[in-house]
């Protein structure tokens, strides 16, 4: 496959995870194009050890640090991207339309540790398989699942207590 193949094939999922982690279209187009440039660049040094998909998102999720790091600006994301996540009493992959709630997936989403955080990120965001997220961390695709799912119960759990609390 030539580069410029590469390039129409993987644009668009590249750009759509930047740009849900930056939360800035401006950002994503930069941090997306110099991703593919260093793409470009080292080409020749792809070993086709794992999925181009993920060799590309290894290059933008670096691209994205070493542009957050320049900028001095933290990783934020809007509340239209949250609502492509879930209501608290529905499967987290239900679409939501309350701005209330997609703010109180954020706060959550925020508080989640790491690799969880992440995984749910690359799989909801990034549109990854698990294959491929297991690939980007050196594990199996069954771990990339499990760690997916716990995240998701997690949210549901925050979700759920929040809930609670308002109750009171």
């Amino acid at each position: 496959m030539d580069f410029e193949q590469i390039y129409r094939t993987y644009f668009k999922s590249i750009y759509n995870y930047v740009r849900q982690l930056s939360g800035s279209e401006l950002a994503a187009e930069e941090i997306t194009s110099e991703t593919f440039f260093k793409a470009l660049n080292s080409i020749d040094n792809f070993r086709g050890e794992c999925d181009i998909r993920v060799w590309l998102c290894r290059i933008a999720k670096n691209t994205l640090y070493t542009y957050l790091k320049k900028n001095k600006r933290e990783v934020s994301l809007d509340e239209s991207d949250l609502q492509n996540i879930a209501a608290p009493k529905t499967p987290i992959d239900i679409k939501i339309a309350e701005k209330e709630d997609a703010l109180r997936i954020r706060k959550i989403l925020h508080g989640i540790s790491e690799p969880y955080r992440e995984v749910f990120m690359w799989r909801v965001f990034g549109e990854l398989s698990f294959r491929e997220i297991g690939d980007l961390y050196g594990k199996t695709d069954n771990w990339a699942c499990v760690t997916y799912h716990r995240a998701r119960k997690m949210i549901q759990r925050g979700l759920e207590l929040e809930e609670n609390e308002d109750e009171k």
